[in-house]
C-alpha cells in the first residue's frame, strides 16, 4: 500500500499545528492517490461502454414517436448500474483492506509517527466508500452518459431521423437529479453500516478478512433458522443489502420521475436509516479503538 516513506511524507501534514479538518482532508486524498481502483474501475467501464457502443444501445435509437420515454432511457439505466455495481463492488474490497492492509505490511508504523490521530483516518477511509465513491461514480457516469448521448445524435442524424426527437424524449437532468439521489441515498448513506461493519473487522481480524465479515451474520442466520425455524434476519440482511429501493429507487421508469414525486421525506425519517447509521457510528468508534491499541501482524 505504501510506496516509500519519501513519497508517501508528502501527503500528510507534517505540521501538529494543522487543525484537524486540514488533517483530515489530507488523510483522504492520501487514500484516493493509494487506492488507485477507486478511479480506474470507472475508467475501465467507461472504456467498456465506448467499446460497445452499437451492441447496447444502437437497437433503441429507432425513435418512435409513440414508444415510451422508458425503453429510450433503458441503455442509460443500463450503464448507470453497471457503474454502480462496479463501484460496490471496488467499496468491499477497499473496506476488507483498508485497516487490515496497513498492519499487514507494517505501513501504521508510519502512519503513526505523523501527527495524524486514530480517529482521522478511521474516519478518512469511512468517508471514501460513503461519500466520495458515491459523488465519483456520480461524474463518470453523467459523462458515460453524455458520450452515449452525443454519439447518438450522431447516429440518429446519420440515419436521417429527428434528433431533436431524441432530445426532447430524454430528460437527461432530470436522470441525473435521479441519480445523484440514489448514489447518495443508498450507495451512501443506506450502505454507511455494511462499509462501517467491514472496516471494523480490518481492524480487528489478523487474517482472511472477508471469513470473519461474513461469519456473524452468517451464523446468525443459520441459528436463527435452526432455533426458531425462521429467516428474518436473512430478510433483514436482504432488506439492507437491497438498498431499500422502495424509498430510493433506481429504473428505467422511476430516473423519469418528477423530483417532487419522490418520497425523500420517508426516507429521511426511516429507522432504518438512522439506526444504520447509529450501528455505523458504534463500529468506527471501536475501529478506532482497535487501530490504537493493534500494532503490526
Amino acid at each position: 500500500m505504501i510506496a516509500d516513506a519519501g513519497s508517501t511524507n508528502a501527503t500528510i501534514p507534517a505540521d501538529p499545528r494543522k487543525s484537524a479538518g486540514e488533517k483530515l482532508l489530507w488523510s483522504i486524498r492520501r487514500e484516493i492517490w493509494e487506492n488507485r481502483s477507486i478511479y480506474i474501475a470507472g475508467v475501465i467501464v467507461f472504456a467498456f461502454f465506448l467499446s460497445s457502443f452499437a451492441g447496447i444501445w444502437e437497437p433503441q435509437l429507432r425513435l418512435d414517436p409513440t414508444q415510451p420515454e422508458s425503453k429510450l432511457a433503458f441503455p442509460y439505466t443500463f450503464a448507470a448500474l453497471l457503474l454502480m455495481g462496479t463501484t460496490f463492488v471496488v467499496a468491499i474490497f477497499y473496506c476488507l483492506d483498508a485497516l487490515y492492509g496497513e498492519r499487514r505490511d507494517r505501513g501504521i508504523l508510519f502512519w503513526k509517527s505523523l501527527p495524524v490521530s486514530d480517529l482521522t483516518t478511521v474516519l478518512s477511509k469511512a468517508i471514501i466508500p460513503i461519500f466520495i465513491l458515491p459523488l465519483l461514480t456520480f461524474a463518470v457516469t453523467i459523462a458515460t452518459q453524455w458520450v452515449m448521448l452525443l454519439l447518438s445524435t450522431v447516429v440518429v442524424a446519420a440515419r436521417g431521423d429527428s434528433v431533436r426527437m431524441l432530445w426532447s424524449h430524454l430528460p437527461f437532468v432530470q436522470m441525473s437529479a435521479m441519480l445523484l439521489y440514489h448514489l447518495v441515498a443508498v450507495h451512501g448513506l443506506w450502505y454507511a453500516p455494511i462499509y462501517s461493519w467491514m472496516l471494523l473487522v480490518s481492524a480487528w481480524a489478523r487474517r482472511a478478512v472477508f471469513m470473519w465479515v461474513a461469519l456473524p451474520p452468517l451464523t446468525i442466520g443459520i441459528i436463527e433458522k435452526m432455533v426458531l425455524n425462521s429467516t428474518h434476519f436473512a430478510a433483514f440482511l436482504g432488506y439492507r443489502v437491497g438498498g431499500s429501493m422502495q424509498d430510493a429507487p433506481f429504473t428505467a421508469e422511476t430516473m423519469l420521475m418528477p423530483m417532487s414525486h419522490l418520497n425523500l421525506g420517508h426516507f429521511l425519517i426511516s429507522p432504518g436509516l438512522w439506526t444504520g447509521l447509529l450501528f455505523s457510528a458504534l463500529c468506527l468508534f471501536l475501529a478506532v479503538r482497535l487501530r490504537r491499541e493493534r500494532g503490526p501482524i
